[in-house]
């Protein structure tokens, strides 16, 4: 089976001034269509370097990165943008909500700048709201809503185009610990439908929803192996 994401011996760096900065010194990893993997790491580590390479909002100085058989190592911003808007659904610790937009519209952004037409784009909007159990607050703005209703929101945005993998970093970072639960609830769920989920995270507890777990440091793969005992919680109806 060929792999989601294939990142072979990938180097970054980055010039600060005169210095050399190695993000990322070589790493190598593979992750499969309907795996969920947790990406660790500390401040400094290369998590969000890793992260933004496989999201295609940055490109590595050598080494190979292939998402779904297509080499996009190489790729120009365009074939990157492209990439993102159809193939990956982002979910940030921030929501990136539209403050004087509703629900609804905030779901629908990604359909607008793949040129799907009005009623289409609708219909697949409330589908992903009615998806994430929040059909009855499609018409409300974010300053109405709860952090975790926002950040349902959010996921419904990720899931509107029927991506290839869900990257979602540090999710529950601005939520309470019982929304943060109900979040990772329905994470599990999306993932037992079938989709593929990378999650960036600091938090061990977290991590440990997913199945696998991948830890960073000093730029390089320091250790990846599957999670025993994993979390699990029967996602929530509740959206408060």
């Amino acid at each position: 089976m060929q792999p989601v994401i294939n990142i072979k011996n990938v180097k970054k760096t980055y010039i600060m001034g005169t210095v050399e900065v190695n993000a990322l010194v070589d790493v190598s990893l593979q992750i499969n269509k309907n795996e969920y993997v947790a990406i660790m790491g500390p401040s400094g580590s290369g998590k969000s370097t890793l992260m933004n390479i496989i999201g295609c909002l940055d490109t590595p100085t050598s080494g190979l990165y292939e998402f779904n058989g297509v080499n996009v190592s190489e790729m120009n911003d365009n074939e990157l943008a492209k990439i993102r808007n159809k193939e990956i659904g982002f979910v940030f610790q921030t929501f990136n909500l539209l403050a004087r937009s509703d629900a609804l519209h905030n779901v629908e952004l990604p359909l607008v700048y793949a040129g799907m037409k009005k009623t289409d784009r609708r219909e697949s909007a409330k589908e992903a709201l009615t998806h994430v159990k929040l059909e009855d607050r499609m018409h409300h703005k974010p300053n109405e809503l709860s952090g975790g209703q926002r950040q349902r929101v959010a996921i419904a945005r990720a899931l509107v185009t029927k991506p290839s993998i869900i990257l979602a970093d540090e999710p529950t970072g601005n939520l309470d610990s019982k929304t943060g639960i109900e979040i990772m609830a329905l994470f599990d769920e999306l993932h037992r439908q079938g989709n593929t989920i990378i999650l960036v995270t600091h938090e061990e507890d977290i991590a440990h929803y997913a199945h696998r777990v991948i830890r960073v440091r000093d730029g390089m793969v320091e250790s990846d192996h599957m999670v025993e005992n994993r979390i699990t919680h029967k996602a929530p109806v509740s959206v408060e």
